[in-house]
């Protein structure tokens, strides 16, 4: 085939939903499907939904089936992407231990590779998104949840079992709320989109002035606010939702130290819908980020918003066929002797 011609399939399973695309070895986005996902049938019918995306697909771009090279998945976690394994997602009760990978490559007689939806993003991102060009890549994808991922000479980072960058679970508050993974005070439990809403309306009931147009845009129902209606009532001037971003955006700058910290990336990039309401408050986290990172350069790290947006899982699973991430960076002391 002519690698010039090779096209990848790249499978982003959700909750809801399981989306499908052809993307070329370049992450342009040739075609895509959609269909809903059952993720609380059986196996076989979440397996289903997958494959029936995946003909989708192919039929919406019927010239190119023959130049698919590859499938990727791109999966909640946790899994096993070594194996190809769908352990246990919160949100996928259909599957346990689910070998995917072999399901999909038998079915469609392709190479079939999968990993953390997070982890294809980042990938995605540091070879054809906002982070093309620099060596380490830390992505973010702040949504209902709060994930991450780590590409280091364009190659993911998965630790020593698969399980490594579990950002979303990083706690800044030890005396904060119980997050559903268990831990207290984890930045998905204060950052993602429901803790956002949820900071709103204990708010809302607790009354007071300046309240009244998030109240409106509710309906009058403070139980009814979503993290949309805050960014709504700010982007409207109100007061009472900028102190509701602004709290967030301060704790997310925490967290950034932390990560700053700890692994010093070259660049940070956002993604997810409440990535995407983040990054208008770059300027204030750059502003506060020198109070929380030991780092005296760290505002020479860009800040960035992500290029795939809603396809991320998309781009991100056609990603993970590419060759170059099979190659991961040199060792350090690969390094130095080609340097001496």
């Amino acid at each position: 085939m002519n690698a010039k011609k090779r096209v990848y399939l790249g499978v982003d399973i959700g909750g809801t939903k399981v989306a499908a695309g052809i993307v070329t070895a370049n992450g342009e986005i040739l075609s895509k499907a959609r269909v809903p996902m059952n993720s609380r049938g059986s196996e076989a019918d979440g397996l289903a939904a997958v494959s029936a995306a995946i003909d989708a697909a192919l039929k919406a771009d019927s010239k190119r089936r023959a130049a698919v090279a590859a499938i990727g998945i791109s999966s909640p976690g946790p899994l096993d992407p070594r194996r190809g394994i769908v352990v246990n997602p919160p949100n996928l009760p259909c599957w346990h231990n689910f070998a995917i990978t072999q399901k999909i490559q038998k079915i469609f007689r392709l190479p079939t590779k999968l990993d953390n939806d997070a982890n294809a993003a980042a990938l995605a991102e540091a070879i054809w998104g906002a982070g093309k060009g620099y060596e380490s890549v830390f992505y973010a994808t702040l949504g209902t949840g709060i994930g991450a991922g780590l590409v280091l000479g364009g190659k993911i980072y998965h630790g020593r079992t698969g399980a490594a960058v579990e950002g979303g679970h990083v706690s800044v508050d030890f005396h904060g709320p119980k997050c559903a993974c268990g831990k207290l005070g984890c930045i998905e439990a204060l950052a993602a989109g429901p803790a956002v809403a949820k900071r709103a309306r204990e708010q809302l009931l607790a009354g007071g002035p300046g309240r009244e147009k998030l109240f409106a845009l509710a309906g009058g129902k403070p139980k009814a606010v979503t993290a949309e209606m805050v960014a709504a009532a700010w982007r409207g001037g109100d007061r009472f939702a900028t102190s509701i971003l602004e709290e967030t955006a301060r704790l997310l700058t925490i967290w950034l130290g932390t990560i700053i910290d700890l692994l010093e990336p070259d660049v940070i990039i956002f993604g997810g819908g409440m990535g995407e309401l983040m990054s208008e408050w770059f300027p204030f986290i750059r502003q506060e980020l020198a109070r929380w990172t030991i780092n005296s350069r760290a505002s020479e790290i860009p800040l960035l918003r992500a290029r795939y947006g809603e396809d991320s899982g998309i781009a991100g699973g056609a990603a993970l066929c590419l060759p170059v991430a099979k190659s991961g960076p040199t060792s350090p002391k690969t390094r130095w002797r080609a340097a001496h």
